[in-house]
């Protein structure tokens, strides 16, 4: 197996500022004498994550994850150890020595890096066909007709692959790239499939061809954009899913989009390459799309890496609603918020810009609206809810995608316009959320080897992530569930707002001795299988925190704070409620009034709030389905 020297690892961490690394990659800031930001590897609204430039560490009390430099690069980028120290080497400017050799381990590296070669070299090529070769010229024609000029073309190293594949294929021959080589690329396949011999085709002809890369920059594949009419074909091809492309990992400028994105503090999110390019060539550089495909989850957990905040800028017909509708199912899954440039009817940005200039694009995102009074506006406008008929249709449509939102506070933010855009009160709308919320799911099923009946998969019981860690505590120190087992109010009042009470109940009321692993596990296999899925998950298999009843303390701090901020907004969008009885008006005004009080009375701590002081205990909470 090929091993990295540790003399070598030891002098790519010495020559790494680990606070410079992440701070390419997120938004630090200074807390002391430590950096913290919201973690990129899950979703919170108040930071958790801490960079220490003392011990060139990091650490999330949120989600666990934690480490050096490597470990930073290995999580977020999904690399193997050695990648990881090889990306961090190459960035540091450190030669490195490896040792050993692993024949299957170096033919990857050895075929994922010719690749890269490949699609460089090729962009290169291309680019230069573009603008030298004479038989290139409806091609400028086309980007001049398109507003785009030589620096556009440079800047974004488009190229032109020509009609006659003898062309590229010569030139593939003379760089010694070999016919497999290109097939696995997918800028070629094979005449007939499966048979070596039987000669190449090149996969895009005369065509426009535009550079895809991936969060680093490297050209991983093409995108070609028809020149001349063909019925046969279609106006965008991209290159297939190969070794180093997948489509749904991917979003086209998002090497360049990183750094404005956190500056922005939100991304614009385009419909195609064009719109993109057009975009970033006037200033307004954080704009990315998807590649020529729906925008998927994995694009939502990409962005959510830098962003929390997306503006959708799609196209304003039928179509183009829609799959704005698509967009915000993804994202808001991802704790992301999502809000709606309203285009004019026929307009992209590409056309708008050109039209209009670039400050009137700016005011056009400066309005975008949050997604619920941009989808319902538009339905009003349609006459969609002028009838009782198609406002209930509206209610049960926007209560499905309410139900999605996994930020609470978001959703109650959400749920009172909505209401009032359909003459209905938040009550009824948190209903019928709550209905859907409480339908099972269909889960996959699995077949047993003795029956042909489907044997349910089980899924852990949700919990609150403050819940989870009270779990933690009740079953590794007795001073801790002790103390919890004499909160009975408290525990009653959580119960309303905060997922996974009755199982803490339970474990209280059957109050395993902590100090028994026996009595522990003899009471996690007498429970439900998810209940015992969610108890036995990795915050459990945790050690004793060190001082139980102080982090039992302050645990039942977060957890009153979090039930107030969670009743405040509940009470906050009653109010705002249409036709308020003037009685229910004050109650509620009173209510308030405690609620701010009490939140004063325990220093307003945010539900999400994870700096308690981890000098006494350790917490590790687990970025639970539901928090």
């Amino acid at each position: 197996m090929a091993q990295i020297p540790k003399e070598s690892i030891e002098q790519v961490l010495s020559a790494t500022d680990i606070v410079e690394l992440i701070g390419s990659y997120v938004p630090l800031k200074r807390a002391g004498s430590q950096f913290r930001a919201n973690c990129p590897f899950h979703h919170e609204k108040t930071p958790s994550f801490y960079v220490n430039p003392a011990r060139q560490s990091f650490h999330c009390f949120g989600c666990g994850k934690g480490g050096d430099a490597i470990s930073f690069v290995r999580d977020h980028e999904n690399l193997p150890f050695m990648d990881a120290v090889r990306r961090l080497a190459s960035r540091a400017g450190v030669q490195i020595r490896e040792e050993e050799s692993d024949p299957e381990a170096d033919q990857k590296r050895k075929s994922r890096g010719r690749l890269l070669d490949l699609h460089r070299e090729a962009a290169a090529f291309l680019h230069e066909l573009l603008l030298k070769d004479s038989a290139a010229a409806h091609a400028r024609d086309y980007l001049r007709a398109r507003g785009f000029g030589r620096e556009m073309a440079a800047n974004w190293s488009v190229g032109w692959m020509p009609e006659n594949a003898k062309t590229f294929l010569d030139w593939a021959r003379t760089r010694k790239f070999t016919g497999r080589e290109l097939v696995d690329s997918g800028m070629a396949y094979l005449r007939e499939e499966g048979r070596a011999t039987s000669g190449l085709r090149v996969r895009f002809r005369d065509r426009l061809m535009f550079p895809i890369r991936n969060e680093i920059g490297d050209v991983i594949a093409f995108s070609g954009r028809q020149l001349r009419e063909d019925p046969h074909s279609g106006k965008y091809i991209n290159s297939p899913e190969t070794f180093i492309f997948r489509k749904s990992k991917v979003l086209f400028a998002l090497d360049r989009a990183k750094k404005p994105i956190l500056r922005e503090k939100a991304a614009l999110l385009c419909e195609g390459q064009i719109d993109v390019i057009s975009c970033h060539e006037r200033g307004i550089d954080h704009a990315i799309a998807p590649l020529g495909t729906a925008f998927t989850r994995e694009h939502a957990h990409l962005l959510r890496r830098y962003t929390n905040h997306v503006l959708v800028c799609y196209d304003a017909d039928k179509a183009g609603l829609a799959a704005t509708e698509r967009v915000f199912r993804e994202l808001v899954v991802e704790g992301l918020s999502v809000r709606v440039v309203g285009m004019p009817a026929g307009d992209d940005p590409d056309t708008y810009l050109k039209t209009n200039g670039v400050e009137a694009f700016r005011i056009l995102l400066a309005e975008a609206k949050e997604f619920f009074d941009f989808k319902l506006e538009q339905a009003r406008k349609d006459g969609a809810l002028d009838s009782a008929a198609g406002r209930a249709t509206a209610l049960t449509a926007c209560a499905e995608m309410l139900a999605l939102m996994s930020d609470f506070a978001a959703r109650e933010n959400q749920i009172n316009g909505v209401a009032t855009h359909l003459q209905t009160s938040a009550t009824v709308l948190r209903q019928e959320i709550a209905k859907l919320k409480a339908k099972p799911q269909r889960a996959a099923s699995a077949y047993s080897a003795d029956s042909n009946e489907p044997e349910p998969l089980h899924e852990p019981t949700p919990m609150h992530r403050i819940i989870a860690f009270l779990c933690h505590l009740a079953l590794s120190s007795p001073a801790a569930q002790h103390l919890l087992a004499e909160q009975f109010e408290i525990l009653h009042e959580a119960d309303r707002w905060l997922e996974g009470v009755p199982l803490l109940e339970a474990v209280l009321a059957a109050a395993p001795d902590p100090a028994s692993i026996a009595a522990v596990n003899a009471f996690l296999g007498s429970l439900p299988e998810s209940d015992r899925l969610a108890l036995t998950l990795e915050i459990v298999m945790e050690g004793a925190p060190m001082d139980g009843m102080e982090a039992a303390e302050h645990a039942l701090a977060l957890l009153s704070a979090t039930v107030l901020q969670r009743r405040d907004a509940a009470v906050k969008a009653s109010l705002k409620e249409p036709g308020l009885a003037p009685e229910r008006m004050i109650e509620l005004l009173e209510e308030a009034k405690d609620i701010s009080g009490l939140m004063r009375g325990i220093g307003q701590r945010s539900e999400f709030d994870d700096e308690l002081p981890a000098s006494t205990w350790k917490p590790k909470i687990p970025a639970w389905k539901k928090w």
